[in-house]
């Protein structure tokens, strides 16, 4: 391991991702999809597990590098003894197949620069044959082929299973090398000219970046943070995967290290509210709409997580012979937490549903007779133990959280059809229900003596996920008890100034040994929090950390060690940066930070 996990940078497609270091290597690239088997699975072991690296001959990382405007196109710049140079990466959104574009360009002097090329099929196990074809590079194992070429051509050879090349770059010259995927039975693909595609692709984000509707004190983060999210996005089904990457660990050398390449329901409201918010309608109505095509069928089925078209087998397997990042072992793919029963989804797809009526998305035909048929099942359920929002490998507890979003589905439905009576439904039923949970959980979820809501039924653990108690309406922010539970994660779950998600003194929580860090999303909730109380210094100087937290290019973990001062867990993830953005749009004009 020699870089960090902020160290890196993030290039796509809108149907899979790369990550490049500061050191010029991509070390992380699946294809054709988020969750196919990766080419390049450096990250996840060492140079023998695939990469590719081009850069000044002898450099280490580079000077500086930036994303070029409110795009996805990433440029590093190298300033050497000779001169300078700037390596754009990108990844032209596809027509066939995908390509990943190097484009190397002398800024000043002569530069002689250094490139190698290591495809490792499978995360990292499979060495491929490889061959010329035309002036081609081209490598082929089982189902995958990749095509390498240069424009011009540049000399390579073969050195150790790996592609390697040289060359020298003057003031204004430009050298592009392109990488093609393709199915190893079909024809290539045809040439995609890269600068052409390097027109394209910059003209197409600033398109994109042009409908946010934001323009307050936070735009730069806000639309870094929404870029993020339209990468992770899965262009076919428009789902959104909840990070690029697999078992990037919680704690280095841990093993709290999972496969975040797939969908989640648990981000779905904060998803939807953050892209209509925004201005972004119809990715909106794409997320609403694989929503319900994932939930279609018997709610009892209803899962935790989809795969990126709503596929529902996610076997979870381990890979040996990757070592891990920082020696974090196992490395995993596949997610076993998709057999889970964690009955906040049921909560979670009600008000994603319930926001898209009220904020006047075109309706789905079906969408309510499907919300009916998960409330239904829920009314029977809500009162069993679950796995709860953070998937614990423990045994099963009532968490508080998974009463509250059980409370949640039945108010938005006595909602939705107070607003809309002409709808079918027994309002009197779900009232009924919503005030049965809702007396349960401040009787047996509730601390009188600590003055806290805990994190399940008669444990003192607590939990960061109460924080959004107030966010649903299950009560208002100046119930004492509400204002109890703030304190309370403030005293205990803060650490160094962020807030953990619950504590990991022990294994007893969530099955697992060892600890993780701060988890960014659950920060996020508090400057929330504390700014619905009015407690406006504290919420700016909390987000103001956030915002420092965030790498040279403005990528967010799931975690952060404030410690180590470094990012922890899988990237980037989805649900930082969505909520990042909740809580940049709810801050007033005259509460920015600083």
């Amino acid at each position: 391991m020699t870089q960090r996990i902020e160290d890196y940078a993030l290039i796509g497609d809108l149907q899979t991702a790369a990550l490049v270091g500061r050191d010029g290597s991509i070390d992380w690239l699946c294809l054709p999809r988020f969750d196919s088997g990766a080419c390049f699975a450096a990250l996840l072991g060492d140079e023998n597990n695939g990469h590719w690296r081009i850069a000044p001959a002898g450099a280490r990382t580079c000077t500086r590098r930036s994303y070029v405007g409110e795009s996805l196109v990433l440029e590093s710049v190298w300033e050497t003894r000779t001169g300078t140079v700037r390596v754009v990466d990108f990844m032209p959104q596809r027509d066939r197949a995908p390509d990943v574009m190097r484009i190397v360009e002398g800024v000043s002097g002569r530069v002689e620069m250094s490139a190698v090329l290591r495809l490792r099929f499978d995360y990292g196990s499979i060495v491929p044959w490889i061959r010329r074809t035309d002036g081609h590079r081209v490598a082929i194992a089982g189902p995958d082929s990749v095509w390498l070429r240069s424009e011009p051509q540049v000399k390579t050879w073969g050195q150790q299973y790996s592609t390697c090349s040289s060359f020298t770059v003057s003031a204004g010259e430009k050298v592009a090398f392109c990488l093609t995927w393709h199915p190893s039975h079909e024809p290539r693909p045809p040439l995609v000219e890269p600068h052409e595609a390097l027109e394209h692709t910059l003209e197409d984000w600033k398109s994109w970046s042009a409908l946010c509707t934001y323009e307050g004190p936070y735009r730069e983060a806000v639309m870094r943070s929404l870029i993020t999210l339209k990468a992770l996005t899965y262009a076919p089904t428009g789902g959104i995967v909840a990070a690029a990457t697999t078992s990037l660990p919680e704690e280095i050398g841990g093993v709290r290290n999972w496969d975040y390449r797939f969908c989640w329901l648990r981000d779905s409201t904060m998803t939807l509210r953050a892209l209509l918010s925004a201005g972004y309608v119809e990715e909106a109505a794409r997320w609403r709409d694989w929503l319900l095509r994932a939930v279609a069928g018997d709610p009892a089925d209803l899962q935790v997580m989809y795969g990126l078209a709503g596929e529902r087998r996610l076997p979870e397997t381990e890979l040996p012979w990757l070592r891990g990042y920082g020696g974090a072992r196992p490395v995993r793919i596949g997610n076993a937490a998709v057999q889970q029963l964690q009955l906040d989804v049921y909560g979670e797809v009600m008000d994603s549903l319930c926001l898209a009526r009220e904020a006047g998305m075109p309706p789905q035909r079906q969408a309510w007779a499907l919300q009916l048929s998960l409330l239904g099942f829920l009314e029977s359920t809500w009162r069993q133990p679950d796995e709860g929002l953070w998937e614990v490998r423990g045994p099963r507890r009532h968490f508080v959280h998974s009463k509250v979003m059980a409370w949640v589905a039945a108010d938005r439905a006595v909602r939705t059809l107070e607003r809309d009576p002409t709808l079918p439904g027994d309002v009197a039923r779900w009232r009924a229900m919503r005030d049965e949970v809702h007396r349960e959980v401040c009787e047996r979820g509730y601390d009188p003596v600590r003055n806290t809501f805990t994190q399940s039924y008669g444990s003192a653990e607590l939990d960061a996920a109460t924080l959004l108690i107030p966010r649903t309406g299950f009560l208002p922010v100046d119930d004492p008890r509400v204002v109890g539970t703030v304190d309370a994660v403030l005293s205990e779950l803060s650490h160094q100034g962020f807030i953990r998600r619950y504590g990991t003194d022990g294994i007893a929580v969530d099955g697992l040994p060892g600890g993780e860090g701060t988890f960014l999303a659950c920060s996020f909730w508090m400057v929330d929090v504390l700014r619905m109380m009015g407690r406006t210094d504290e919420a700016r100087e909390l987000f103001a950390r956030l915002l420092a937290v965030r790498n040279d290019v403005g990528l967010l973990a799931e975690e952060y060690d404030p410690v180590a001062r470094r990012q922890l867990g899988n990237f980037p993830q989805a649900f930082s940066h969505v909520g990042l953005v909740a809580t940049a749009l709810a801050l007033a004009p005259g509460e920015a930070a600083g």
